[in-house]
This record gives structure tokens, C-alpha cells and sequence, in this order.
């Protein structure tokens, strides 16, 4: 489905055009690829939500990460590519294509208006070697089926995911030959999660890790609704009870009850015994049961002996002997500050305040860390996004290199969307929203021209009913028309 034009209820396309201006000024153009610089503005107007809100720094990185994220759409002979480094990598795949953050690419390019960028890219992965997928896609470990499910809770194309369908099962399958131990649970180098250097890894060592058996959990679970879609219950309930398993594994077998975390099972089947970021992905699939205690995890990012950092989520805890003591001054997650975990991790906590009943986190713990990611991407007084960042000092470890410009590897948008304003996706046709903004942060907010089943979405806060003239309160409007409305911030789901 396409937007042809700016369809805003509340918002005029114009007032934001000086970002891109901005953005274009601020920088020598040296790489320019299918949208350089000179056509930002013309494909940012076509393609994406406009949000504002009275933070300066929240709506100028809106506007940035959009700009920055189609520097990396690519023309190749297959169609539109999406690159994480815009110079070229010696370990990447044919047009310089790297699979390690296309779970990213997907949930943040689900909400760009135009569908054939990620399409395209997508089909170049499964489809794009002699019509097999590319040699180098499982370089990397991937939640791929369950990104795409999710891009259809977006835009409710069933015809692209169905034919996907068999390319995915397909997918699946090899990671289980290459992957999966006796016992169910899968293992994975570090390096080839894209996080080596860790301190519960190695580069050679294979370890039990939340991360791919929280990706599988989240691929078969896609997989099962994909099936029923299509109508294969045989299959749907096949690929359920593959999640069902990994599910209580996770549970069983990472969950470190003494420290209260998931953690990384070593190859001696015992536990690291060091609390890692990757512990939180579990809930960005909602993989832990409700009810259960696992919640307690989070504790640890309020904890300055824990994750919190002066300059955003650690990736390691940083009471550990071994904290920020294993990187090679190349990657270090061993502690360092990477948006590509912070992504991961606030899309994760956004699901705990949404579908958990827990005291450990709220709304205001939420809007700190975003605050934080926000403010950790600047560098040299410009906005900037790279690949880490020191935790204290904010300095970015690779700034100074021009592979780090630009780096694709972390959502930003996407938390805008579904967390902060909190436009939650959904299976049916009701409208859910729920803002993690803390009452009274923000005296108005809108978000608005969103491209969500085929409808054009707004969602304003407007705390006295001055700033949009349309009343005062927190309203939902569907085509320009209210359809949910409340005094307060607060979660509204439409009739």
C-alpha cells in the first residue's frame, strides 16, 4: 500500500523541511546512493510519519534518523538493497549487504509509506542467489520471520507474507541443522550474534544465548500465525509447539534464579554469571510467562551498579570485574553503550509496561532511557549515529571513522511510534495506542500521516487545547476523524 501524497490531518509536510536542509548542509556527501542528499526531502515527504513535540532534541533526531536511514537504500540488479555501512566491508554480501541488523531494517522501515524498499531488500536475502538465499545470510543470527509478521500487523499485506512463507520455513529449518542442539535450546558464537567481545563469549566459543533462542522462539511463533493464515493447521500447530518448547527452555535453562536474569549457558551447560543486555530480549518477543517473577530482571536497568550509564543501557553490567576488560578497541560488548542492544532493549521494556503487570518499571524509567538514547546521539554538537559509544563520556569509540557514519544497525523510529506515542500493531482492525510519556512531560505531542492498514493515523495530546484547535485532551483520529479520545494520557483502543 502507498501514500501518493501528504495526507496529514493535524500536521503541515512543510514545517519540517528544514531539517533536511539542515541535515544536508551539515555534512560532505561523499557516499551518495538511490536517494542522495539533494532528493532527501522529496522522499522523506513522501515516505514517512511527521511527529512533533516541545523537546527540541526528540524532533530533530525523528527527522535525522529518518534522513540518515534511506541514505543506505541501494540500487542494485535485483532491485532496492539496504545496506549498515555505507562504505564498503569486506565480510559483507554481494552489494555490500550485511544480515546482522535486518530485524532492525524491517521493524523501522514497516512504517516508511512506500513498501518496495524493504520488499525489495528482503526478497534479495531469501531470493537473491540464483533465486536461494545469499551465502552470507546466516553469518549472522536473525529474527527475520518474526519482523515480517510483525510489518504485516502494519500494513496487513497477506499476499507478501504468504509468499514468503515457504523461504522462511525454509530458513528455519537450516538454523535448526546448523543450530540446534540435542536438548532444543540453540547455540551461537557471540561474533556471529554480532556482539563479540562479550563477556559471556567468544568468537569460537558456542554458548546457549538469550539472543537466538529468543529469535527462534519469535520465528516459530511467526511461522504458526503465518501457517494459519494460509489455512495449514498441521503446520500452525508444528511450529507452535517448536516456540512452546524453546519458550520453557528459556525459562528452565537461562534463567539464572540467584541473579534474577536470563544468562548466557556456557558449553559446560553452567551458567556465565554476568548479567548482559541480552538478557532483556527475551521480552522484546513477550517470550517470558506473565506472572511468573521474571519481571524482577528489570531492576537492573535503574541500577547503576547494573545497566544505567550517564549516557545510556550498558551492555554488560557494570558491577562486573569484567566490565569494558575483553574488547579489542574494534567491538566491545563488553560493556560499551551500542544502539543496536539500546533498540533492542527499550522495545523490549515497552512490551513489559504493555502486556505485564509488574511494579519494577514505569512510564517514567521508559521516557529516561529514550531521553538518554536521544542525547547519546550527538557528536561534535551535530546528530550522529554510529556503532558505540563510551558510557560515561558519551564519546562515540569509532566516530572519527568513516565506516561508523551512519551505521544502519538500531531502530529509533520505530520506539517513537510504538512506544513513546505507543501506536501498538495489531491482528484486528481496532486502533490501540498506549504513550509511555509521563503525564505531565510534554504539554502536547502529535504524531500524524501514519501509513497503518491502508488508513492515515493521528495521534495529538494537546493539554490545553491550544496548540491544534481540536479540544483538549489525547486523541485518535483514523482518516481525519476522531475515533478515541480521553482527557488524560492514557491507553485507548478504538471501537
Amino acid at each position: 500500500m502507498k501514500s501518493d501524497k501528504n495526507t496529514a490531518a493535524i500536521l503541515n509536510v512543510e514545517d519540517y523541511k528544514h531539517y533536511a536542509d539542515y541535515f544536508n548542509r551539515m555534512e560532505d556527501e561523499n557516499i551518495a546512493k538511490a536517494v542522495p542528499n539533494d532528493s532527501a526531502w522529496a522522499w522523506m515527504k513522501s515516505n514517512i510519519p511527521l511527529f512533533e513535540c516541545p523537546q527540541d532534541n526528540f524532533e530533530e533526531m525523528y527527522y535525522f534518523r529518518w534522513w540518515s536511514l534511506r541514505k543506505h537504500i541501494t540500487d542494485t540488479p535485483q532491485g532496492y538493497a539496504i545496506t549498515e555501512f555505507l562504505v564498503n566491508r569486506s565480510y559483507a554480501d554481494k552489494y555490500n549487504l550485511i544480515a546482522c541488523a535486518l530485524g532492525h531494517h524491517i521493524y523501522e522501515f514497516r512504517w516508511v509509506h512506500d513498501p518496495k524498499y524493504i520488499e525489495q531488500n528482503v526478497n534479495i536475502w531469501y531470493r537473491g542467489n540464483e533465486g536461494k538465499p545469499m551465502k552470507k545470510f546466516h553469518k549472522f543470527s536473525s529474527w527475520t520471520a518474526d519482523a515480517l509478521y510483525n510489518r504485516y500487523l502494519v500494513n496487513k499485506d497477506k499476499n507478501y507474507l504468504l509468499d514468503l512463507y515457504p523461504d522462511l520455513v525454509n530458513d528455519y529449518n537450516v538454523w535448526e541443522e546448523e543450530r540446534q542442539r540435542p536438548d532444543g535450546l540453540f547455540w551461537q558464537n557471540d561474533v556471529k550474534d554480532g556482539m563479540e567481545e562479550s563477556l559471556s563469549g567468544g568468537r569460537h566459543v558456542r554458548n546457549v544465548r538469550p539472543t537466538i533462542n529468543s529469535y527462534m522462539y519469535a520465528n516459530a511463533e511467526a511461522l504458526a500465525k503465518i501457517a494459519k493464515m494460509k489455512g495449514d493447521s498441521e503446520k500452525q500447530q508444528y511450529f507452535k509447539a517448536k516456540s512452546d518448547t524453546l519458550q520453557n527452555l528459556v525459562e528452565t535453562k537461562l534463567w539464572n534464579k540467584d541473579a534474577e536474569f536470563f544468562e548466557t549457558l556456557t558449553e559446560k551447560d553452567t551458567s556465565s554469571n554476568v548479567r548482559e543486555a541480552i538478557g532483556f530480549i527475551p521480552w522484546y518477543f513477550n517470550l517470558p510467562k506473565k506472572n511468573k517473577g521474571f519481571e524482577v530482571a528489570w531492576k537492573q536497568i535503574k541500577d547503576e551498579t547494573g545497566f544505567s550509564a550517564p549516557f545510556g543501557l550498558t551492555t554488560a553490567e557494570r558491577r562486573s570485574p569484567r566490565f569494558r576488560s575483553h574488547g579489542t578497541g574494534t567491538c566491545e560488548w563488553d560493556g560499551a553503550v551500542w544502539p543496536f542492544a539500546t533498540s533492542q532493549t527499550l522495545t523490549a521494556m515497552a512490551n513489559v509496561l504493555n502486556h505485564y503487570n509488574q511494579e519494577v518499571v514505569d512510564n517514567n524509567d521508559y521516557f529516561k532511557q529514550m531521553n538518554l538514547y536521544v542525547e547519546s546521539q550527538y557528536y561534535r554538537g551535530r546528530p550522529y549515529i554510529g556503532e558505540y559509544l563510551d558510557e560515561t563520556t558519551g564519546y562515540w569509540l569509532m566516530g572519527d571513522r568513516e565506516r561508523s557514519r551512519y551505521y544502519n544497525h538500531s531502530t529509533f523510529n520505530d520506539l517513537i511510534i510504538t512506544g513513546l506515542v505507543g501506536l501498538r500493531p495489531r491482528v484486528d482492525d481496532k486502533i490501540e495506542v498506549n504513550p509511555l510519556i509521563p503525564q505531565e512531560k510534554w504539554d502536547w505531542f502529535c504524531l500524524d500521516n501514519v501509513l497503518y492498514h491502508g488508513d492515515i493515523i493521528t495521534i495529538l495530546w494537546d493539554k490545553t487545547g491550544e496548540k491544534y484547535n481540536r479540544g483538549k485532551g489525547f486523541k485518535v483520529f483514523r482518516n481525519g476523524e476522531e475515533i478515541a479520545a480521553s482527557e488524560k494520557l492514557e491507553k485507548l483502543i478504538s471501537k
